[in-house]
């Protein structure tokens, strides 16, 4: 068997990070793109990260430069499996002591829609993007994240394809809604041995009776947001809408709570609220039943919009007579709460992905191009948790740039050496602060940070280092 040829090593901890991907990257190209591309998706730039952004080259005019049509043919052409590098990714995180899921997290499902121009790219079509808060000609990602209050990372993504790119359209046998994407997601992280407390998600998701069927179904436990006009058939005064159920509840104040249960909340930041929650009852759900609704709130007396939640769970309540035959642990008010409250951590996520990692930024048309591009901004997000635990308590601070030193600007064919880093660019001290997840609050200490050596600004590729001009 012929012996591979060795890659360019990436910066400092990266190599070592890409390297557990190597067996799954057949040729020396594919193994140098994998680490190219993850150097330009961490290294801060002024403009979106299009793969003349990722190569450092011009926009328009660089795009037939070798860099960039090296880049493109490793995310368009290549043969490498991201369903694989993925599912390698997901066992990164699972096997290190300081990411793996445990019972008490959360599996949280949502989607991310993000504005694309044209009609010839996968997925594409005229739909809500919630990013936008409008219909608009996008493309929506369906996607599962695992969280608890101090963690968070994705882990699977598939695109929803709008029924006109089916021959058949909805009665397509391929065609599947975002719910049935969603349903075999979930499915998909427990087969990969993700442990959690239950699956949580917006009201988009839980006001839909046949997705929390199926969940119920695959085994799967869940509290889910309902809209407040959520309807239900009822007898006469009967409640028919949460906030009719939220209503119908006895309040007085504080003291004299009635139904109500106070639950205390801790914040990011440490500050702490007091919340009110209550079991209510909405036609068939109730306390006991097989879908118990659970409203939390900041003032009973109002039920203010933006601080009211309405929960479809099927958790059992502790001491109900569904506690001993479920073969999930009850829950009572405050983990159901708790449970929903860590929910919102993945628009977090959305934020670290689409802004700072280029999530959105592709400018691909094949499915294949667009779910790798995924792939590797998701690598390279675990690979900033990976550094995040690699590094010492006190880690060195960073080596001063002399005042003196200009950055040289990077032309497209190099120049004479990789220039520092600009120290404009670069944090002070260790950007950790304690709270959720901030591995990426200033990527160019990240990776500046990986070799104490040399600040990169990015990996010079192989045929750059032959052609290096001097300059006098």
């Amino acid at each position: 068997m012929t012996r591979r040829v060795p890659c360019p090593p990436a910066p400092g901890l990266l190599e070592a990070y890409a390297a557990r991907f190597d067996d799954l990257l057949s040729a020396l190209a594919q193994r140098r793109g994998f680490r190219e591309y993850l150097v330009g998706l961490l290294l801060p730039r002024d403009r979106n990260k299009t793969l003349t952004c990722l190569a450092g080259t011009e926009p328009v005019v660089g795009a037939q430069h070798a860099s960039v049509q090296r880049l493109q043919f490793f995310l368009s052409e290549s043969t490498w499996d991201h369903e694989q590098v993925n599912a390698r990714r997901v066992e990164l995180l699972l096997a290190d002591p300081a990411t793996t899921p445990h019972p008490g997290g959360v599996l949280v499902i949502d989607d991310s829609g993000d504005r694309k121009d044209g009609k010839a790219t996968a997925h594409i079509g005229r739909q809500w993007l919630g990013r936008l808060g409008k219909t608009d000609n996008g493309i929506v990602t369906v996607t599962t994240c695992w969280a608890d209050e101090n963690l968070y990372y994705p882990l699977h993504a598939v695109p929803y394809s709008p029924a006109h790119h089916f021959p058949k359209g909805k009665s397509d046998p391929d065609f599947r809604t975002k719910l049935q994407i969603a349903a075999a997601l979930a499915r998909t992280a427990k087969a990969a041995g993700v442990t959690f407390r239950a699956v949580a998600a917006d009201c988009a998701y839980g006001d839909q009776d046949g997705l929390r069927r199926d969940l119920a179904a695959a085994g799967l436990p869940f509290v889910m947001a309902l809209k407040p006009s959520h309807g239900t058939w009822a007898y006469g005064k009967d409640a028919y809408t949460p906030v009719h159920a939220a209503r119908a509840l006895t309040w007085t104040d504080p003291e004299h709570p009635g139904d109500w249960t106070a639950i205390e909340r801790t914040f990011r930041d440490g500050h702490t609220e007091t919340w009110w929650a209550a079991d209510a009852r909405l036609g068939w759900w109730g306390p006991d039943g097989n879908v118990r609704l659970v409203v939390a709130t900041t003032d009973p007396a109002t039920l203010p919009a933006q601080a009211t939640w309405y929960l479809a769970t099927d958790l059992p309540r502790p001491g109900g007579p569904r506690e001993a035959d479920s073969p999930e642990p009850a829950a009572d008010l405050h983990e159901v709460v708790r449970i929903y409250g860590i929910r919102h951590w993945i628009e977090q996520s959305y934020k670290q992905v689409k802004d700072e990692l280029g999530w959105a930024d592709f400018q691909v048309r094949s499915d294949t191009a667009i779910r790798r591009h995924q792939t590797l901004v998701t690598c390279t997000f675990s690979f900033c948790w990976d550094t995040w635990f690699a590094r010492p308590p006190n880690p060195e601070p960073l080596p001063p740039v002399p005042s003196d030193v200009t950055p040289a600007v990077l032309a497209e064919r190099g120049t004479e050496r990789t220039p520092p880093a600009p120290s404009g660019q670069l944090a002070q001290g260790d950007p950790r602060r304690p709270g959720l997840a901030r591995p990426l609050d200033h990527p160019p200490t990240l990776l500046a940070s990986l070799d104490q050596r040399t600040a990169t600004t990015r990996t010079p590729s192989p045929d750059q280092r032959r052609r290096r001009r001097q300059t006098p």
